[in-house]
């Protein structure tokens, strides 16, 4: 098929990247984000036509963080961005005369893990991004399920606790409010309050009080031993582990995958998590039980996967 673009809209970066058929990235190309929606399409077409120079590119496939549509086409709503109802494929092709498809950012991480990263051999895997919120991807039968109107898998809103904490989104007790980045810092914060005498590592990396700690104090305390560090990862973990019981009993998936920026910290999350869903298996003595892998790819993987969903053919049948 070629080689295709992949894109990946962050916060204060977009990157494009030219990917071939084995997932190796050949060439990138940055550009700021900018503070517009209209100036985001500028900017993504000024990336991809700063990858592209020498090479011969097939298509390009764009991962936005928000719902999209089944047709791969249009960005109903983005949480971070003011695109509502957004024909993204149509205003970037017309910019780099290419054929584009533009996919949710946690489904092309996903596909990005389960074709080249720690899904391979596996037909059946479910991904969760923890990085601020929580995302994921669901892949089944070696294709990405995204649902009748492209928006399965938005895993961070399911309820976890009626009348829970209120979401960014609106609702309440959604998962990522108590499984995600945000989350690990609040109860670091939280405990650190309680008892200061047991954080005093953590509270030493940030201005000596609970309302200074960020995430990378909790993350440089956890791995020496600061014991509120610790607690606050073995909940993070009680949290994610009692979601992903739910998602097997929904999908039965041979691999779960956890990636986004707390999969860094490897065996430090991954194994409270595997504890933790082995505890809340329905049936978990008893059936077999799904791996819990970390990511492979890092932040490549939504690029890659972007890139390599261009080659896909439609999902609409």
């Amino acid at each position: 098929m070629g080689l295709t673009i992949g894109v990946d809209i962050g916060g204060t970066k977009i990157a494009a990247g030219v990917v071939d058929e084995e997932g190796t990235i050949l060439s990138t190309h940055k550009v700021p984000t900018p503070g517009t929606s209209e100036e985001i399409v500028d900017a993504i077409a000024s990336a991809v036509e700063g990858a592209r120079a020498g090479h011969d590119i097939v298509g390009v496939g764009i991962g936005a963080a928000g719902y999209v549509n089944r047709q791969r086409s249009e960005v109903y709503f983005a949480p971070n961005i003011h695109w509502r109802n957004e024909p993204l494929k149509e205003k970037v092709e017309a910019r780099v005369g290419l054929p584009v498809v533009v996919e949710n950012d946690a489904n092309a991480a996903a596909w990005g893990e389960y074709k080249f990263g720690a899904g391979k051999g596996h037909r059946n895997v479910i991904c969760i991004t923890l990085g601020t919120g929580l995302g994921g991807g669901v892949i089944i039968g070696n294709k990405l399920r995204r649902g009748h109107f492209g928006v399965a898998a938005e895993f961070g809103h399911i309820r976890m606790v009626p009348d829970g904490l209120l979401c960014g989104c609106g609702s309440q007790g959604c998962w990522e409010q108590y499984a995600s980045g945000r989350a690990l810092v609040r109860y670091a914060k939280q405990r650190a309050n309680a008892t200061p005498e047991q954080a005093q590592t953590l509270l030493s990396l940030g201005d000596g009080t609970p309302e200074g700690i960020e995430g990378k104090h909790v993350s440089m305390a956890a791995r020496q031993g600061d014991r509120v560090a610790v607690d606050s990862y073995r909940e993070l973990a009680r949290w994610v582990g009692a979601g992903l019981a739910d998602l097997a009993s929904l999908f039965d998936p041979s691999a779960f995958i956890v990636g986004g920026g707390l999969s860094d910290e490897g065996e430090l999350v991954l194994g409270p998590i595997r504890k933790s869903y082995r505890r809340w298996l329905v049936g978990g003595n008893w059936r077999p039980v799904a791996d819990v892998l970390g990511a492979q790819l890092g932040n490549k993987a939504g690029l890659v996967g972007a890139a390599d969903l261009a080659r896909e053919p439609d999902p609409v049948m």
